[in-house]
C-alpha cells in the first residue's frame, strides 16, 4: 500500500436557496406609436434629426481625415468647437479609417443640438466615435445665421 491520503475539498459554494432563478417580465416597449404621439411629431423633426446627421457625416470623416494626416487641421477649425482640434489624437498606424455608421438623435425639444454616435474601421477593427452638434448664430464671413458645430467628441 502506499502513503496517498485522501482530504475532503472544502466546499466554496454558497448555499442553495429560493429555488430556480425567476427571469425579470419581459420589458415593456418604451412608447406606442399612438396617434397621439405621432400627432406631437412635426415632419420638422425628422428634417432636423437629418441635417444633424448629415452634418455629423461630414465632420467625422474630416476628423478622421485629420487624424490619419490626409486633411491639414485647418480645415476643421469652422466644424468644431474651439480647443477641440487640439485635443484630436495622433495617427493610429498607416491603416486609413473609413467611416461605417452615423446615427443621430435631436436632443433639445427646439431641434437645435443632437447626439451623436458613429462607428469607423481601420485594420479590421471597429472602433467608436461620440459627439454633440449644436446649432450656432455665426456673423463671421459671408455665412451668417445658424450652422452645426461639434461642439464635444469622445473617439474610441
Amino acid at each position: 500500500m502506499s502513503d496517498i491520503a485522501v482530504y475532503p475539498v472544502v466546499d466554496y459554494e454558497p448555499p442553495v436557496f429560493g429555488g430556480p432563478p425567476k427571469l425579470p417580465p419581459p420589458a415593456a416597449p418604451r412608447y406606442h406609436r399612438t396617434p397621439a404621439v405621432l400627432a406631437r411629431r412635426s415632419p420638422a423633426d425628422g428634417y432636423r434629426t437629418h441635417a444633424a446627421a448629415v452634418f455629423a457625416d461630414a465632420a467625422l470623416r474630416r476628423v478622421l481625415e485629420v487624424v490619419d494626416k490626409r486633411r491639414p487641421v485647418a480645415q476643421l477649425l469652422p466644424l468644431m468647437a474651439a480647443g477641440l482640434v487640439d485635443s484630436l489624437p495622433a495617427a493610429a498606424g498607416l491603416n486609413p479609417a473609413r467611416l461605417q455608421r452615423v446615427v443621430a438623435q435631436i436632443c433639445r425639444p427646439d431641434g437645435t443640438a443632437a447626439e451623436v454616435t458613429a462607428n469607423y474601421t481601420r485594420a479590421g477593427r471597429l472602433h467608436a466615435i461620440a459627439c454633440r452638434v449644436e446649432q450656432v448664430h455665426t456673423t463671421i464671413g459671408p455665412r451668417t445665421g445658424p450652422r452645426w458645430r461639434v461642439v464635444a467628441l469622445h473617439m474610441g
